[in-house]
């Protein structure tokens, strides 16, 4: 059993050394706490849990604390995909929900499984998801001293359980100023894939981890016969034409795993119930 967590980029928020050990500190406990609860539960629902906690942690771009758009309004994506099932759910742009991985993971259940806007706010709704407001005091001063620095912000999970099946979830607040309506990568099997050969979960700018296909193009080379770090670099390779900005985790059924970003560091924690690995 192992797992993997992101919390986006250090550089997406204050560059103090207080922030970025802040930051990992809440990696290191969410890690151990999700391994915890990955004992006595699946990978998928591993994920899910892992990325709540990641949801409900201010210091992070996703559920709580997550970025204000262009229009002062906040808008949400978050994406599960069961690597044994090969059910992938999303919800792209959704409002007033705590935690947009619990209504990604409730239309797992369902056949239009990716909703957006107006549709994925209904569905919460008539779910009885209760209404809830993530913006943060922090968030709101960003927002109206318009400041660009904490963009680029995305959470994620990837498992492999005690059956030998893997996960992976994704949940983001955003850039933070966009256009109202833009769709990030984390709600796409371009930031979010997982299959019974690898799973992967990405961050960084959305539209350029859209262009790479990350996430689906590494599991789909692991499933071709590449081992996890070769498909990393080949696919992150491909991404210097454009000068790709993003990092990803992943895991593959071997209990391998790796995490390659294209610029500054992420943030980030592995573990298997015995070693943990962070950023250094």
């Amino acid at each position: 059993m192992k797992l993997l967590i992101h919390g986006g980029f250090f550089s997406e928020s204050s560059q103090s050394n207080e922030t970025k050990i802040a930051k990992q500190q809440a990696m290191e406990r969410i890690a151990r706490e999700s391994f915890a609860f990955l004992q006595t539960h699946s990978a998928v629902e591993t994920v899910t849990f892992a990325v709540s906690l990641l949801e409900n942690d201010p210091l992070f771009n996703a559920g709580t604390g997550s970025q204000i758009q262009s229009d002062g309004i906040i808008r949400m994506s978050a994406s599960l995909m069961d690597g044994h099932t090969h059910r992938f759910s999303g919800v792209i742009n959704i409002e007033q929900v705590q935690n947009p991985i619990f209504v990604a993971e409730h239309l797992q259940k369902v056949d239009d499984r990716v909703l957006g806007g107006e549709g994925a706010i209904r569905y919460a709704e008539q779910a009885q998801f209760q209404k809830f407001s993530t913006e943060t005091p922090e968030r709101r001063a960003e927002y109206e001293a318009k400041l660009t620095a904490s963009r680029l912000g995305t959470v994620g999970c990837v498992t492999l359980d005690k059956d030998g099946k893997l996960a992976a979830a994704t949940s983001t607040g955003g850039k933070g100023f966009e256009i109202p309506g833009r769709i990030s990568d984390s709600a796409t099997v371009a930031g979010n894939y997982a299959d019974g050969n690898a799973a992967v979960s990405c961050t960084g700018v959305g539209e350029d981890i859209v262009s790479a296909g990350l996430a689906c193009k590494i599991v789909t080379r692991v499933a071709d016969g590449m081992s996890l770090e070769a498909a990393f670099g080949r696919t992150f390779g491909e991404m210097s034409a454009y000068d790709g900005f993003a990092g990803a985790i992943g895991l593959d059924a071997n209990g391998n795993w790796f995490w390659q970003e294209s610029h500054p560091k992420i943030v980030f924690a592995a573990y298997d119930g015995t070693t943990l690995k962070t950023f250094e």
